[in-house]
């Protein structure tokens, strides 16, 4: 297995889960086997990936700011940063909505399908719905005022606050540059030392990857919902991944174009980071991973990572605002709704900035898209109609939004002559028993 590349062993680890859970589910204690013993190690797996994930962005984005030295720096690449997760957002809102319109996988489902299908998950349908309600309630400046925390242990203390930790992190690292150096430079120095140590947890963590990922798709398998329900939704799913697609080759396309570095290598450095994604259904809990393949493996200085992914994993919701405009044209479709232009030109809008308002945590976009279905006076209760396939495109979108992640961070780098040569480090780099003296063996 340490002879394969990373992504491969993932692969194996992926395709050995869905086997092993294939082969256990034709016993009857199968299931529970799988549930009990099994998907445990795959929690352990993604808690271990969030654990580190708030010591990441603050370690790495104070680091990051504070080594940049200017101020205007800081502001140039932020404004880069979200004008391209703006203006990819809207080229995956498009693609969604012009496959939605070709294809028109509604009128494939049937009323007695649609009649089972709210049926069995009017609940789950009403409890984002009552979620989604908090939401509108808020007032507008809402998002500005949660984006300041009151306490930075308590924001730190939940991964949904990963936007609060960054503003604490930006500010911080502001405050950095604008003391004298020789004051900040201990402060400098037990960040650079925090950081590293960061990513060697990474680097150790990654090794449990194959095993973490062979558990969460064993338990996936065992609670999949009946093959039934996924045939009547297949016309909605194969649209969706169709659309998910096509953006991934947009970003191939960008980075191509602005880096001029290859699809291959582009594909090749944040596979690993793909296949987790894939696995956790979190941008949050891949994020640390993201971060070490920009940087290691394609060569974004770290400068650039530390303040572009975090806020990446945050805002760029790339694969689930294309979901949610295909979703919601898809439930219209399902109940003989027409949209008009206009209506198309709305969910565009509203699904642009709900992507940035959903959080990076597995089920988050479900929310989101009852806002879009408002909007746009689509029926809120035929959300029920897609949770049956959710998880299984929930994967898939994630992959995505991280895909765009790293796209926009190489652009970024390019942009800002911050990329040079790949520089992987191993997880045991520093480790050389043969060099340790024989007193200190004993």
């Amino acid at each position: 297995m340490k002879k394969l590349a990373l992504h491969w062993q993932i692969l194996l680890g992926m395709a050995a889960g869905v086997v092993f859970a294939l082969i256990l589910t034709n016993f009857s204690w199968g299931s529970e086997f799988v549930s009990d013993w099994i998907k445990p190690f795959g929690t352990i797996f993604i808690n271990a990936l969030k654990l580190i994930a708030v010591p990441l962005i603050l370690g790495s984005l104070i680091k990051g700011i504070s080594d940049l030295k200017d101020i205007s720096k800081l502001s140039k690449m932020g404004t880069k940063t979200i004008g391209i997760y703006i203006g990819t957002t809207l080229i995956a809102v498009v693609i969604g909505l012009t496959m939605v319109n070709l294809i028109k996988p509604g009128n494939a489902i049937t009323e007695e399908t649609q009649r089972d299908l709210i049926t069995s998950y009017e609940a789950d349908a009403s409890g984002k719905i009552a979620d989604a309600e908090k939401q509108r309630e808020a007032g507008p400046l809402q998002a500005l005022e949660d984006l300041v925390p009151e306490n930075i242990f308590a924001a730190a203390g939940d991964n949904a606050n990963m936007l609060q930790v960054i503003f604490f992190a930006i500010f911080f690292g502001i405050g950095l540059i604008l003391i004298p150096e020789k004051t900040a430079k201990p402060v400098k120095d037990f960040f650079d030392g925090f950081n590293e140590v960061i990513l060697k947890m990474i680097d150790l963590i990654m090794l449990a990857a194959p095993y973490g990922v062979f558990a969460l798709l064993a338990a996936l398998v065992v609670e999949s919902p009946s093959a039934d329900l996924f045939a009547a939704l297949a016309m909605y799913g194969i649209t969706v991944l169709i659309g998910l697609t096509l953006m991934v080759g947009v970003y191939i396309l960008l980075v191509w174009i602005f880096t001029k570095n290859t699809p291959s290598f582009f594909m090749n450095g944040i596979a690993p980071a793909q296949l987790l994604a894939f696995s956790t259904s979190s941008s949050a809990a891949t994020l640390p991973v993201t971060m070490e393949r920009v940087e290691e493996h394609m060569g974004v200085h770290q400068e650039v990572t530390s303040f572009v992914l975090p806020i990446g994993a945050t805002i760029n919701m790339d694969g689930t605002s294309l979901y949610q405009a295909i979703a919601a044209v898809f439930i219209a479709q399902a109940f003989g709704m027409d949209l008009s232009i206009g209506a198309q030109l709305g969910i565009i809008a509203t699904a642009t900035l709900a992507s940035i308002g959903s959080a990076a945590v597995p089920g988050a976009g479900m929310v989101m898209l009852v806002i879009v279905l408002a909007q746009a006076g689509i029926p809120e209760a035929g959300l029920a109609l897609i949770f049956a396939v959710d998880r299984p495109l929930d994967m898939c979108r994630t992959v995505v939004n991280v895909t765009g992640d790293a796209a926009v961070s190489l652009m970024v780098a390019k942009s800002v002559d911050k990329m040079g040569p790949p520089n992987v480090k191993e997880w045991d780099d520093n480790y050389h028993p043969e060099n340790i003296p024989a007193e200190e063996k004993a």
